[in-house]
């Protein structure tokens, strides 16, 4: 089932995708995707009902954050072989830990750079939407508490994760960097995650092509880990790291500016569209 939420920022309804690939319009069913209809039994719910029977959305405008409330926000660092290589960095014995601060955003909204930012890079990734709690679950059960997938753009500025000290969230949690959906994919759709083709464009040029096959940790072990250290809650996301081909990795680097388009999507759960602006507090309120 592909879940998602359409309509302007704080009015936005519940929906999901039929078979034609149109929009229905869950709100006479659900009041909204929250994190408690995530659950195996929420979402056997959801999938119980038949869509042909809901209303069509013939211009659902815009595509918000597939779920309401979203969690906690983990992310992953240096985590697919051939994207550590092109970094120069060892590969990881351990999974990289990082938080993003901010808020998640909708697919397609405007990435806002931070003000005299000259470093704003890009990365696709998978992401991964908890759906029951996981505590100290083992790699052979850490699948049953994810409720689905979704694409991520885990905008970076690389002056400040690098240059700046300390950790790298300062450079990952900055306003808007973070679009997530356009939907929620549920596991049932998506029975290997280890195998989805992923890509990323900016103005047109193809920048990252790869597959989840080369993750160094899969998202089974991600979940496992994360749960030794926090518990994981239903609503909970975690993006699991890129392929290579950001922008730190051209010779020489390269980096969004004003007027940019990013262009992405994963094999499976969708595509996103965004504008790159320049800083402008109008854009955030």
């Amino acid at each position: 089932m592909k879940l998602l939420r359409f309509g302007p920022q704080g009015q936005e309804k519940p929906g999901a995708l039929d078979a034609q690939g149109k929009v229905r319009d869950l709100s006479a069913i659900v009041d909204d995707l929250s994190a408690d209809k995530l659950s195996p039994a929420g979402l056997a719910a959801l999938r119980a009902i038949d869509l042909q029977k809901l209303p069509l959305v013939a211009n659902p405008g815009r595509m918000g954050v597939p779920l309401s409330n979203p969690g906690k926000f983990i992310c992953i660092g240096l985590n697919y072989t051939d994207h550590a290589k092109e970094t120069g960095a060892e590969i990881p014995k351990e999974p990289i830990l990082f938080n993003k601060w901010s808020r998640p955003t909708g697919a397609n909204d405007a990435i806002v750079m931070p003000r005299g930012s000259v470093k704003t890079d890009w990365e696709v990734e998978l992401g991964v939407v908890i759906g029951s709690r996981a505590r100290y679950v083992s790699k052979e059960d850490a699948l049953s508490h994810v409720a689905g997938y979704c694409v991520i753009n885990d905008v970076s500025e690389r002056q400040y994760q690098i240059e700046m000290g300390g950790t790298w969230d300062k450079g990952k949690g900055c306003d808007t960097f973070g679009p997530v959906g356009p939907w929620l994919v549920t596991t049932d759709e998506i029975p290997d995650p280890q195998n989805l083709d992923m890509w990323l464009e900016v103005s047109g040029k193809r920048y990252q092509s790869g597959n989840t096959r080369t993750m160094i940790f899969g998202v089974a072990t991600l979940v496992e880990y994360l749960s030794h250290f926090v518990t994981l809650e239903p609503g909970d996301i975690i993006s699991t790291g890129t392929p290579p081909g950001v922008g730190l990795g051209q010779k020489p680097p390269v980096y969004l500016k004003d007027g940019d388009t990013v262009k992405l999507g994963i094999q499976g759960l969708g595509e996103q569209n965004q504008r790159v602006c320049a800083w402008d507090a109008a854009l955030l309120d």
